[in-house]
């Protein structure tokens, strides 16, 4: 780093030449390389080939996004009554933590025994009053490449002080490895989605996808509907909403399935989570060049960002992210790759 902080870089890899490359900084997934359905291995995320890349990285590339995933309006919200600022980085809004955020932290590295399968832990100590947030947060992300093709993240928090928190990983796939992702298939376990303003803040409505561009509760192209003539396309530029999950609160389960017909290669996303923000890169515009000299244009890549609702400290109603002195925050994502 600038300061002369060390970061690391692991390389795990399992029996079928699955490998994953995480980083210190940012507990960055660097690079999944999984074998198409002739056996070919090809990473499936987006990022860079230098450490300068990252550095820079604006786009959130791979990164763990905290203290708080997403977007809070107008920067702030309450906790007993005290309200709390937040940077705004994202117009009027703050988005992902703000301007330094734990994507741009060195988190402490440790290998850990998960059953026998080694596994990175990756710590980071968020001060009280990081970002404007309150307490002293430690956050750990755990993950393990599993014999089954499957990297599983585990994510969990604890406070000296009531705060908010809501972790999830920002990597973004293209399971051809080239090319826009709009001929993907994908199929997301939501009936319902949470409705936007122009700033992509959560309306508090949770809007049935039954008849808009947002069922995909059957397999569907990415690109089929994305340009439809929809307020809520319009408003993302695209996709860039939270789905709220058909399962309990709290029960693990299959979100969402993504599947590239050139490649066969299957992305399984399994949560505890509530919600999942499905991303289609709509943002991305040429101007960041990534692995292997490849221009990351628009589309180019998708997210499937396991989460709490977006603003979910000014919605009551939604699931909340508070977390109190003496509990732990504890939520589990698996991304598991297959072919067909």
């Amino acid at each position: 780093m600038p300061d002369g902080t060390a970061v690391e870089l692991f390389t795990f890899t399992n029996s079928h030449g699955v490998e994953v490359r995480i980083m210190s900084l940012g507990a960055t997934i660097v690079s999944i390389k999984t074998p198409d359905r002739q056996g070919q291995l090809g990473d499936v995320v987006h990022g860079y080939d230098t450490f300068d890349g990252y550095l820079h990285n604006t786009s959130f590339f791979g990164v763990v996004v905290g203290r708080y995933g997403n977007r809070i309006a107008k920067g702030r919200f309450a906790l007993d009554g005290h309200t709390y600022t937040l940077a705004k980085n994202d117009g009027e809004n703050h988005l992902h933590g703000g301007l330094k955020g734990f994507d741009k932290g060195v988190w402490t590295p440790e290998i850990v025994d998960a059953g026998g399968v080694p596994s990175l832990k990756l710590q980071y100590v968020s001060k009280d009053g990081e970002e404007g947030y309150p307490g002293t947060l430690t956050a750990t992300v755990t993950y393990t490449l599993t014999d089954d093709n499957a990297l599983k993240i585990a994510y969990a928090a604890t406070t000296d002080k009531k705060t908010v928190v809501n972790l999830t990983n920002h990597s973004y796939f293209n399971l051809a490895g080239r090319g826009d992702i709009l001929s993907h298939e994908l199929t997301i376990n939501a009936d319902r989605f949470t409705p936007v303003d122009k700033g992509l803040i959560p309306t508090g409505e949770l809007k049935p996808v039954a008849g808009t561009p947002f069922d995909f509760t059957k397999s569907t192209a990415i690109g089929a509907r994305i340009d439809q003539k929809d307020q809520q396309i319009e408003y993302g530029h695209g996709y860039d909403h939270n789905f709220v999950l058909n399962k309990p609160l709290g029960a693990f389960g299959v979100a969402a399935t993504a599947y590239d017909p050139s490649s066969g290669r299957v992305l399984t996303v399994s949560t505890s989570e509530p919600g999942v923000q499905f991303y289609t890169g709509n943002f991305l515009d040429g101007t960041v060049h990534g692995k292997g000299g490849q221009v990351y244009q628009r589309r180019s890549a998708f997210c499937l960002e396991t989460q709490h609702y977006p603003d979910s400290p000014n919605h009551p109603a939604f699931p909340s992210t508070v977390l109190e002195p003496g509990q732990r925050y504890e939520t589990t994502t698996v991304f598991a790759f297959s072919v067909r």
